[in-house]
């Protein structure tokens, strides 16, 4: 069973997870792009358990359906690097690029499409839905 440690910019945090990811996505919502910094953001989902060493700053988030996410980032650097739902102690999501890794899964899905910037293209074959489907 393969172990990934995905680490902040200093590498004061850092978040262990086994397993393959329970699945892939880019999410183009505002609140993903405001809160990267980019476009979009890519994470990747785990199943619990997960390890996390060292100390993270929290911020929650309510999404559109009244879910609450605790986003956890790097005091000391500010890279948000992964993201719990409360209620929901069973997985967590971690930015992709956290892992360092460029042969990492590809995304299998991507999401709220219809907020995606005209000028990002997709890569064949994803699964495309105009808003969360969940």
């Amino acid at each position: 069973m393969p172990i990934r440690t995905a680490r902040c910019s200093c590498g004061q945090l850092r978040i262990r997870v086994e397993g393959e990811p329970r699945g892939v996505g880019v999410c183009h919502c505002l609140a993903c792009q405001q809160r990267t910094g980019s476009a979009f953001a890519t994470l990747a989902s785990f199943a619990a358990p997960f390890d996390v060493v060292g100390t993270a700053t929290e911020y929650v988030r309510v999404g559109d359906r009244g879910a609450r996410f605790v986003f956890r980032f790097c005091p000391v650097c500010g890279t948000n690097l992964f993201h719990t739902e409360v209620g929901c102690d069973d997985r967590v999501s971690v930015a992709v690029g956290a892992f360092c890794d460029p042969a990492f899964p590809a995304p299998r899905v991507s999401v709220f499409d219809c907020r995606r910037h005209p000028w990002v293209t997709l890569p064949p074959g994803l699964r495309v839905f105009d808003k969360d489907p969940t």
